[in-house]
């Protein structure tokens, strides 16, 4: 019977999954429909602010976990990485763009370092296949370095934890130079404010935060003030 159990509630979370998946496809349609504009985005940083843009699977967990770091000022989901412009939800994957979220912050009160940190421990950065159930080159993890300083920083971070040994795999988790970033339609921004149970039903049935804990540990979403 507990087998029963257990099979039942992993087909309710595929089927919730990919529910939520076609939702949000229709959802792209209606904004197609609406001829929204996309047109690339800047590096933001000025003498109070600067820029970070993280690939970690789905956009919406990124921007909600980032929004709980203190001292991130916004965070703005989009599409970075490939080589096709204009890049939207429905055709950002054929041209080998990922998900990514721009991170603008206040250097006074968070390190482009302390960033490093969280990101790395929001994640599975062993996982070269995507992340958690979303699959796919778009759902890969990334660190685009806006400077020369940010692409150290990020290369001196990996080689730290690869020779901590924390991790048991590999991490593959790639650093790049950041390309034009593409802001994401109106309707991916904030979407864990804007749809709150349709989020925590995605996030649970994903499992993110029980792959984030397995890989991590007790350093799983380490300085993230979560609510």
């Amino acid at each position: 019977m507990a087998i029963q159990m257990r099979e039942l509630t992993r087909l309710f979370a595929v089927l919730l999954v990919a529910s939520l998946v076609l939702t949000t496809a229709n959802s792209a349609t209606e904004s197609e429909n609406t001829s929204q504009t996309n047109a690339p985005i800047s590096d933001q940083s000025s003498s109070s602010s600067a820029s970070a843009i993280f690939a970690g699977g789905c956009f919406w967990c990124v921007e909600s976990d980032f929004d709980q770091v203190p001292g991130v000022l916004e965070t703005l989901s989009g599409y970075s990485g490939g080589d096709t412009q204009q890049p939207n939800y429905k055709n950002h994957h054929q041209g080998r763009h990922r998900e990514v979220v721009r991170i603008t912050y206040d250097p006074e009160q968070v390190s482009f370092e302390e960033l490093l940190h969280v990101f790395w421990r929001s994640v599975d950065p062993t996982d070269a296949g995507g992340q958690f159930c979303d699959r796919g080159h778009s759902y890969t993890t990334a660190i685009y370095s806006t400077d020369e300083e940010q692409h150290r920083l990020a290369l001196d971070s990996l080689k730290e934890l690869r020779e901590d040994g924390a991790l048991k795999d590999s991490i593959v988790t790639e650093i790049e130079p950041a390309s034009e970033f593409w802001p994401a339609e109106d309707y991916h921004q904030d979407y864990y404010q804007k749809n709150p149970l349709r989020y925590k039903y995605y996030r649970a049935a994903c499992g993110r935060d029980s792959r984030v804990k397995k890989v991590w540990g007790s350093d799983a979403y380490s300085g993230i003030k979560k609510s």
